[in-house]
Formats: structure tokens, sequence, C-alpha cells
């Protein structure tokens, strides 16, 4: 089961690098993004909010979708597990925040913007199971806190 996450999240983190690189290509293209939305995606991508310290926020969902992918052809084992469920829970706060802009800030929906939070938000949960499935964090044992010495007393 827990390889058939690692599957299907790479899955996704490939659509999502897609969206990403879609959006970021449209923001230094300086072209209007494909949008059935009418001119929703094009108030979006040309906001204030488009923008974290100078940095289009496709950008830096395209990088952060690249360390999700990178920590997934890490080698199998706890802090690979715990590095992408880390990466993908920055993920999702990001989106949600970008996702709160949309609806009270811009008043206008992107529907690449949501594409790339339901994929982030799917990403989180297949993280957070796999995590869970693999037994989560290693439980320290008792006995490989405390040991005995020679005097029989025990030392931490």
């Amino acid at each position: 089961m827990i390889a058939k996450l690692r599957q299907v999240m790479l899955v996704l983190a490939v659509a999502g690098l897609a969206v990403a690189a879609y959006l970021t290509y449209v923001h230094y293209a300086g072209v209007h993004p494909a949008c059935t939305a009418g001119q929703s995606c094009i108030k979006v991508q040309t906001s204030q909010w488009s923008r974290l310290a100078g940095v289009p926020v496709a950008l830096i969902g395209l990088l952060g979708y690249a360390a999700i992918m990178g920590s997934l052809f890490a080698p199998e084992g706890e802090e690979s597990r715990l590095a992408t469920l880390g990466l993908t829970l920055v993920g999702f706060g990001f989106s949600a925040y970008l996702t709160f802009r949309e609806l009270f800030s811009i008043h206008a929906i992107c529907e690449w913007c949501v594409s790339s939070a339901v994929i982030m938000t799917l990403l989180l949960a297949c993280a957070l199971a796999r995590y869970l499935l693999a037994g989560g964090p290693a439980p320290e044992s008792h006995s490989s806190r405390y040991s005995t010495g020679s005097s029989g007393r025990m030392s931490a």
C-alpha cells in the first residue's frame, strides 16, 4: 500500500508541476492563461497576490512540486516520508492562503490555481496516509534510552 501511495503521489506531483509550469510560463511570457471562467484567471494572475516578495507564486509552486517530487525519489524511510509530509503540509497551507486571497481579496477564482490547490490537498492526504501506514515515527523503546552499566545502576 505504501508503494502504491508513493506512485499515486508521483503522478499527482507531475500534474502539479505541469500546472505550476504553465502558470509560470503565463507570468513570464505575459500571455493570458487559458480560462473558461471569463476573466477570472487573468484577474488572479495579475493581482498583487500573484507575487511574493517579487517572485511569482507560480514559480514558488513549481519549486514546491519539484521538492515534493525529489522527496518521493529519496530512498523509502521515515526521514523521506516525514520530508514529503512536511513539504505537502507547507504546500497545502500556502495553497489555502492563496485560495483565501482569491475568494476574499481578489473576488475571482482561477481554475488553474484551484486545480493546483486540489492536487496539493490530495498530495497531503496521501503523504499523511503513507506516513501513518508506515507506522509514523519509530517509537523509542524504554530499553534503548536507558542502559545499565557494569555496576547494575541505570544511566540515561
